[in-house]
């Protein structure tokens, strides 16, 4: 269809010195460190390629915004009383939904074919970049495979609907649904990240049990069935809750839906269990190492997501500055400029990198315990980064990147949300302490790849030789931070200097571990700006 061009002859003045709006931007042509990431990662190019280029239209990108003006909205009830506990959602969401779906960002890790985890995660990095809500209810679907493992008949039943290409938001039991998803409902008022101290209660009727208990955060109410803990009479069980029954609906209660920062698209809830129809996954009392299998894996999805609104929020700055004047000079030629932007690409970089690294161990077996490790590392520091990131691409549009409008205000409500979602900074620090201290091969992994860089860059050495002094034995407690940070940023260089050019790697190395520690973007030596700009693709 034909679009005539806005006017900018008004009444009162010209309109100039204005950015062209950005129409169709094909995600996947114009970010080309993706696409060499993606090919040394050995993730499959057609679908990204594809998937790429959908996401990047003006079509889709104006549904991520109608997705988020129009939040999901609670249907306790029917019109005569009787409970519905839905959700409802703008059809804008459903467009998402049914895209994403049908690329297979839940589907392809499933397949069989190799590179599956890669392509996962370079989806959910492009879907970030359009509208990160719909990413929640896709990444616990694509999670909750593996859990089913524990149950084979569970699994046989469920995966075929879990990693069908079809979006069916219909109320109906799951034998006659094209596609299903599945949330997730652990945390509880009384216990947070503390799953032990969980009151909701299983009681075993025949092949199923029964739950009763409340659940503070369900993510992804709307979900076919959920997974979820509960003490049964040998302790704490993992659980599969279907929404939907045979003829009825099971005893799952919709209290509210949470009223989120950011995440708008995307609906959270408090629910009750009154008497529901459960499974149980794996045996009384694992239930936490049962679940663990899914936090692995949706972690995967919060260390990837960043990298997705920091190359948005960089990609939105770069088109403003290269449109944009002030003082007879083009903003792109301003050097301070070009110094703040190539400062922010850096952690854009690095949490690209270190991200599609960890998802290249989850496709190969022999390198779980490199990515049991190195999830949580990726995770930590990359979340840390990206809502400082995006605040100050932000700052470079001034007080038009401040406005609705623009696209900068949801990617800076969401840049928080993974750095919370699946453990917060502490519950990641400790819970990297605890894999070194309990998982030698973990650690001898994360050796070797540290040491793959030695010998490439003098400060490296000496940056890597003194974090080895620095924690000789096992850190304490109170330091755990310090560590993560530390080691997270020595494995993001070792991967830079491998694998990156010369140019964006000798900067790393400079401002992250040789540099007088100043970490206000932009508050770095003159440098060849030039080499780490051209990264970030066509304006």
């Amino acid at each position: 269809m034909t679009r005539l061009d806005p006017t900018a002859r008004l009444g009162t003045h010209e309109v100039t010195n204005q950015p062209p709006a950005r129409g169709d931007c094909d995600l996947w042509v114009t970010d080309p460190t993706l696409r060499a990431a993606v090919a040394r990662a050995g993730g499959r190019i057609a679908p990204l390629a594809e998937y790429g280029a959908a996401m990047g239209t003006e079509l889709l990108r104006q549904a991520g915004r109608d997705a988020n003006r129009h939040p999901p909205e609670l249907r306790a009830f029917d019109a005569g009383g009787r409970r519905l506990d839905e959700v409802a959602f703008h059809p804008a969401w459903h467009r998402l939904m049914a895209e994403s779906t049908a690329a297979g960002y839940a589907a392809l890790p499933w397949d069989g074919a190799p590179g599956g985890h890669v392509t996962h995660a370079a989806m959910v990095y492009l879907a970030s970049q359009v509208e990160p809500g719909h990413c929640c209810p896709l990444t616990m679907t694509y999670a909750a495979v593996p859990v089913l493992q524990a149950d084979p008949g569970l699994a046989a039943h469920w995966q075929p609907k879990l990693t069908s290409r079809a979006h069916d938001p219909s109320a109906r039991p799951l034998a006659l649904k094209q596609g299903a998803t599945l949330g997730m409902a652990m945390t509880e008022k009384q216990g947070g990240s503390d799953l032990r101290a969980t009151t909701t209660t299983a009681l075993p009727e025949g092949d199923a049990y029964r739950l009763t208990g409340h659940k503070w955060f369900c993510s992804a109410p709307m979900s076919d069935g959920f997974l979820t803990l509960a003490q049964a009479p040998g302790g704490l069980t993992c659980f599969l809750v279907p929404r939907w029954l045979e003829g009825a609906r099971n005893g799952i209660e919709i209290q509210r839906l949470k009223d989120k920062l950011g995440n708008r698209a995307n609906a959270s809830a408090e629910i009750e269990y009154r008497d529901a129809v459960a499974h149980r996954l794996g045996d009384e009392g694992a239930g936490i190492r049962t679940i663990l299998t899914m936090v692995h894996h949706t972690r995967l999805d919060t260390a990837m997501a960043p990298a997705g609104l920091m190359r948005a929020a960089l990609s939105e700055a770069m088109h403003w500055v290269s449109h944009r004047s002030a003082f007879q000079r083009r903003l792109i030629d301003q050097p301070l400029m070009r110094a703040v932007l190539a400062d922010l690409a850096l952690d854009w970089e690095g949490a690209l990198a270190l991200g599609l690294r960890v998802a290249r161990a989850f496709d190969a077996p022999d390198q779980a315990p490199f990515a049991r490790i190195a999830v949580a590392l990726a995770k930590f520091l990359s979340n840390k980064r990206c809502p400082v990131v995006v605040a100050e691409a932000m700052e470079v549009l001034g007080g038009a990147g401040y406005v609705e409008e623009s696209p900068l205000p949801l990617l800076y409500r969401e840049a928080p949300l993974n750095g919370i979602w699946e453990g917060s900074g502490n519950v990641i620090c400790l819970d990297i302490l605890r894999t070194l201290a309990r998982d030698p091969e973990a650690g001898t992994a994360l050796v070797a790849e540290l040491d793959a860089a030695r010998g490439a860059d003098r400060r490296y050495d000496a940056a890597l030789q003194a974090f080895r002094a620095r924690f000789a034995g096992p850190p304490d407690a109170a330091e755990a931070r310090l560590f993560a940070e530390r080691m997270a940023t020595l494995l993001t260089a070792s991967l830079l200097l491998r694998d990156a050019p010369g140019a964006v790697a000798d900067l790393y190395v400079a401002t992250r571990l040789d540099g007088p520690g100043t970490r206000v973007p932009g508050a770095i030596a003159a440098c060849d700006t030039t080499a780490l700009l051209d990264r970030l693709g066509p304006a």
